[in-house]
C-alpha cells in the first residue's frame, strides 16, 4: 500500500470500505489493529481515498468485516481493480482540448455508469441534437474560439454512444417545461430537437418525463443535479456551477439527491403522457 493523490476510483472504493467498516460497528483504530495496518491514519487514508489498496488485499477487508455476501464482495473487488488501472477514457486523449479539467472525471463516469437519473432545464447533452448543442454551447459565452465550440460539441455528440452501445446506458431524466419553451436557435432547432426527443425516448432504456409548470416548487428548484449508477459501489451526485463541477459521495448527500429526484419523478407527467405534451408542444409552437 503507497500514498496517493486521490482519484474517482479510489474515493469509491474508500467510501464502500468505510460503509462495511460502520456496518460492523468497529472504530478506525479496532479495525486497523485486526487489519495489520500500522494504526487508524492509516485506515483513514485508504477510506479518503488517499492511499492504495491491492485488489488481494480486499479480502482481509471481507474477513475482518464479516463480509460474506457474494455480491458485494464481487462489486468491491471490481472498485478495487478500477482503483489500481489508471484506465482513461479514450475520449480524454481524442477530445483532451475540448475537455474542462472539471469535466474530465464526468467523462469517464459517465462511460462507466449503467443509469444516469438527470434533471434539467435544458435538453440534456446526451438527447441534443447538433444543431441545439451548438446553440447551447455558444450561448454560454465560455469558448473563445468558434474551433473550440467545434469541438466541445462533437464531444457531446460522441458521448451520445453510450446509448447505443450493446449495454447502453438506462438514462431517466426529469426535464424541466423551461426546456421545451426556450426557443434554443430559433424555432427550426428547436423543431428538429422536439422531434428528436420524440425519437431517441421510443428506446426502451431512455424514459423522459416532463416536469410542468403549474407544479410550482419542487425539490430541483435549487438547479439541475445528475445521479450516476453503476455496477460496482454507490452511486455519484454530479452539480454542475458555472465554472466546476461537484462530485457528491456521501451518504448524506447522496441520500438528498436520491430523495430529490424520486420526488421530481412523482411530480413531473408520466413518460406517455410527456411524450403527448411534448408532441402538443411542438405542434403548437415549432411547426
Amino acid at each position: 500500500m503507497t500514498d496517493a493523490q486521490p482519484n474517482l476510483h479510489r474515493r469509491r472504493l474508500g467510501l464502500e470500505l468505510r460503509s462495511l467498516r460502520k456496518a460492523t460497528g468497529l472504530s478506525l483504530a479496532d479495525a486497523a489493529s485486526q487489519l495489520d495496518l500500522p494504526g487508524a491514519p492509516s485506515l483513514s487514508r485508504i477510506e479518503n481515498g488517499k492511499q492504495r489498496v491491492a485488489p488481494t488485499s480486499v479480502l482481509a477487508f471481507f474477513d475482518v468485516y464479516g463480509l460474506t455476501d457474494d455480491d458485494r464482495r464481487r462489486q468491491v473487488r471490481e472498485l478495487a481493480k478500477l482503483a489500481n488501472s489508471g484506465k482513461r477514457s479514450n475520449l480524454l486523449d481524442e477530445y483532451r482540448s475540448a475537455i474542462l479539467d472539471p469535466f474530465v472525471d464526468y467523462v469517464q463516469l459517465e462511460e462507466m455508469a449503467v443509469k444516469s437519473e438527470t434533471f434539467v432545464n435544458i435538453v440534456p447533452g446526451l438527447l441534443q441534437t447538433e444543431a441545439y448543442a451548438t446553440a447551447i454551447v455558444e450561448g454560454s459565452r465560455f469558448w473563445r474560439h468558434q474551433r473550440e465550440v467545434r469541438n466541445f460539441v462533437q464531444l457531446r455528440m460522441v458521448r451520445q454512444a453510450v446509448l447505443s452501445r450493446e449495454k447502453p446506458l438506462h438514462l431517466w431524466c426529469v426535464l424541466d417545461e423551461a426546456a421545451l419553451m426556450r426557443r434554443v436557435g430559433g424555432d427550426a432547432v428547436m423543431k428538429d430537437q422536439l422531434e428528436h426527443l420524440l425519437t431517441v425516448s421510443e428506446r426502451e432504456h431512455v424514459d423522459v418525463q416532463v416536469l410542468p409548470f403549474d407544479q410550482g416548487a419542487h425539490a430541483g428548484v435549487d438547479g439541475a443535479f445528475h445521479l450516476l449508477h453503476f455496477s460496482a459501489g454507490p452511486p455519484v451526485a454530479v452539480v454542475e456551477p458555472m465554472t466546476t463541477a461537484l462530485y457528491l459521495e456521501e451518504d448524506g448527500h447522496l441520500a438528498r439527491y436520491e430523495s430529490g429526484f424520486d420526488h421530481l419523478r412523482a411530480e413531473a407527467l408520466d413518460v406517455r403522457a410527456s411524450r403527448k405534451y411534448i408532441g402538443k408542444v411542438l405542434k403548437e409552437r415549432y411547426a
